[in-house]
């Protein structure tokens, strides 16, 4: 094999310039880009980022009111809480279900209050100064439930959101959005005030 030969040739710099531009000039012409021309890159960079925007979007969450129901942690829809207050002043019906409480006056407007716990037949702790009524309102309906105490506010993404778990089976299963990978068990509210054996009809002997 004979030996490389070492080129005297001089690199005419303009040229090969001339070339490249020629290149590009031609690649634009076509609508054709090659794979490293930044133009392709940005274009890619914005796509990914309208995607992760329209993700993120999608999997907004919901934000719930958190609360305590014999010593679990259960949750409902924010935009179904009207607002929270102190249990007093507590009217009991005559000839209602065992779940019902009784009646309170907010501010001038009657409403029934629930206790969830009855309703789901959960384990009682009594009721004390420390409950709270959280008051759920849709268009049609209005009504208070009893909360051993409130956890506070947050936002759950609806990835984290897991439609069961075994161990909540009897009545409050029907009543489930899903349940968190914290154990947050976060009740279908709008299902709660569309349920017609929540409305309070009371019923007096004549």
């Amino acid at each position: 094999m004979s030996p490389l030969k070492k080129s005297n040739k001089t690199i005419d710099w303009s040229e090969v310039k001339q070339r490249l531009e020629r290149r590009a000039s031609q690649s634009s012409a076509s609508g054709c880009r090659l794979p490293g021309d930044p133009t392709d890159i940005e274009r890619r960079a914005q796509a990914l980022s309208r995607e992760s925007v329209l993700n993120e979007s999608a999997d907004a969450g919901i934000e719930v009111v958190e609360f305590t129901l014999s010593y679990e942690t259960y949750a409902v829809a924010s935009e179904y809480v009207r607002e929270v207050y102190p249990l007093e002043e507590l009217t009991p019906l005559p000839c209602t279900p065992a779940f019902v409480l009784g009646i309170v006056n907010v501010r001038g407007e009657i409403l029934s209050v629930i206790d969830i716990k009855k309703f789901f037949e959960l384990p009682e702790k009594g009721l004390t100064d420390l409950n709270k009524v959280i008051v759920l309102e849709s268009n049609d309906m209005v009504f208070g439930i009893v909360a051993d105490a409130i956890s506070g506010v947050r936002r759950i993404l609806r990835a984290d959101i897991q439609p069961s778990l075994p161990t909540l089976t009897g009545i409050r299963s029907d009543y489930l959005l899903g349940v968190t990978a914290e154990r947050v068990v976060i009740l279908d509210a709008e299902k709660l005030l569309s349920d017609e054996k929540l409305v309070v009809q009371e019923q007096v002997a004549g």
